[in-house]
């Protein structure tokens, strides 16, 4: 079972919705969480359609912001627990191993108001045993290793999630690949990176899935990496899997997309 989670930063570029048509392909995710979709329920059921999934629940953006959905490919796999502005919760069925608890978390972006997302974290906590996972752009950092550029982190915010870490059991899951997953200012002499997206989970829950592994998928239309949550089986045959350029490939319009803009942002 993989897991897919993305601040897409918007469903209405038709840009976005095919990188996540391309993802889905390649992929194969069961679920798929996606945050700041800046949308309706009626575009993530056409996004849901067009991905052939079976499964989907959102929550509207307000304005034009925020935002969540998560979408799940078969529909017996999900049952959901609760929701808010900002998150989805829901037991998920980990075939023979029983159920296990996903939340898609989109965490408070203003720093002003970060003890909000603390807060929540906190409260979700009590309302299941389940082996526990969240997942989503968190908007917390652990170490100023998680940022680079820019003036250093706050330790204030740095702690509070630290803290909130220790209370809830969670444990941060190591990122594999590019250390970063979010950006502005590339090109320029204001470049900022910073390892916003993330995935943390309970004991109980990397006991269930001891081979657990969250890759930075790198490559994004929006200013967030996708993540990657590989779980069981999955991880052997990804690792052993060598990259190999499709000439399929050069039919999608968006794949000259991204090598452009993946070039002009290397170039000094």
């Amino acid at each position: 079972m993989n897991v897919l989670s993305w601040n897409c930063h918007g469903l209405g570029n038709p840009w976005a919705i095919q990188f996540i048509k391309d993802l889905i392909v390649q992929k194969k995710p069961n679920l798929v969480f996606l945050c700041e979709t800046l949308s309706k329920k009626e575009t993530i059921e056409k996004l849901r359609v067009a991905i052939n999934f079976e499964g989907a629940f959102s929550v509207d953006a307000q304005g034009k912001s925020g935002g969540v959905a998560l979408l799940w490919r078969v529909e017996g796999d999900v049952n959901l627990l609760g929701f808010g502005q900002n998150y989805i919760d829901a037991s998920i069925l980990g075939g023979n191993k029983g159920y296990w608890r996903l939340t898609g978390l989109y965490g408070e972006p203003n720093r002003s108001l970060r003890g909000n997302t603390w807060t929540l974290m906190k409260t979700l906590k009590d309302r299941s045993t389940l082996p526990w996972c969240i997942v989503g752009d968190i908007n917390n950092v652990t170490s100023q290793t998680d940022k680079r550029g820019g003036n250093p982190y706050p330790n204030w915010l740095m702690e509070g999630f630290c803290e909130t870490l220790d209370a809830c059991g969670l444990i941060d899951l190591e990122l594999t690949g590019y250390p970063f997953t979010w950006e502005k200012g590339r090109g320029t002499n204001a470049w900022i990176e910073v390892r916003i997206d993330r995935a943390v989970v309970s004991q109980n829950w990397l006991d269930m899935f001891p081979i657990a592994k969250l890759l930075n998928l790198e490559v994004s239309t929006s200013d967030h990496c996708p993540l990657l949550l590989l779980i069981g089986n999955a991880i052997k045959i990804a690792a052993n899997r060598c990259f190999k350029f499709e000439n399929s490939w050069l039919r999608e319009p968006m794949c000259l997309q991204i090598v452009k803009e993946t070039w002009e942002g290397g170039v000094d």
